[in-house]
């Protein structure tokens, strides 16, 4: 096996777990332990690993807060953005939102509409748009996508999910990533919530991504939609002052500035 092959096959078990053994690479590629030492070591000058007791970790961006965290930060700028992606649908829609606190604002926005319909993941969103607090009743068809529970995000993932997804075909996907890059598109940290944005993406005739100033230029382990994919970005004002916009301004379709 070539050297840039292992060196693939290393990148994916990472990209896959996160923590890697010796042994398990030894197995995996049916090399030697002396080839693989040496190739954790060279991937390791490289900054892409660093080598522990055993074995390897992987390096790279940080996974997101707990959404509660994140519900309460930058809420400002997740307010204009919310509100200006109002202004791109219209009534009647078939939508679907994703996990996140930019479209848990979105929900609330959406809230004051009636007659969309709304398919989801988060249980958050769902009973927001459900009129959850019994002081009204719900104005939009609101429908939460089965599968696995993830209590950190307060969402539904898996198989169950993805089939679900794949039911439906609709109007606008809205969906809010961990990070976005001109390069690299619209990527999440984890590969179970990537594969519900994704096929969300596939399923839908438009797709709007939701990303305020601190994600433009981000990028994050898993791409879920590439920018060429992408049919309008929203974000923030303070993303004029980011150095990675004038990039994604020409690699994108549509970008808009609330």
């Amino acid at each position: 096996m070539l050297q840039e092959e292992r060196f693939l096959r290393i990148r994916s078990l990472l990209a896959t777990f996160s923590r890697v053994s010796v042994e398990r690479i030894v197995q995996d590629l049916e090399v030697s332990r002396e080839t693989v030492r040496r190739d954790l070591l060279e991937l390791e000058g490289s900054g892409e690993l660093r080598r522990v007791h055993g074995g390897a970790v992987a390096t790279g961006p940080e996974p997101e807060p707990p959404l509660s965290v994140r519900l309460v930060a930058r809420q400002k700028e997740k307010r204009a953005i919310a509100k200006a992606a109002v202004g791109l649908l219209r009534p009647g829609q078939t939508l679907f939102l994703d996990a996140g606190s930019t479209t848990s604002t979105l929900a609330e926005e959406i809230a004051t509409l009636s007659g969309m319909t709304v398919i989801t993941n988060s249980l958050t969103i769902a009973l927001k748009l459900a009129g959850a607090d019994e002081a009204r009743s719900s104005r939009n068809d609101v429908r939460l996508l089965g599968g696995q529970i993830d209590v950190k995000t307060q969402a539904t993932h898996g198989e169950g999910t993805l089939e679900d997804i794949r039911r439906f075909r609709v109007d606008v996907a809205l969906m809010s990533p961990v990070g976005l890059h001109a390069r690299h598109g619209a990527m999440s940290f984890e590969h179970h919530e990537a594969a519900v944005a994704r096929a969300m993406a596939e399923q839908a005739q438009q797709v709007v991504i939701l990303a305020d100033h601190s994600k433009i230029g981000l990028a994050s382990r898993v791409t879920y939609a590439r920018t060429a994919d992408i049919d309008i970005v929203v974000t923030d004002a303070k993303a004029r002052e980011v150095a990675g916009l004038a990039a994604l301004r020409k690699a994108c379709e549509r970008l808009v500035i609330a």
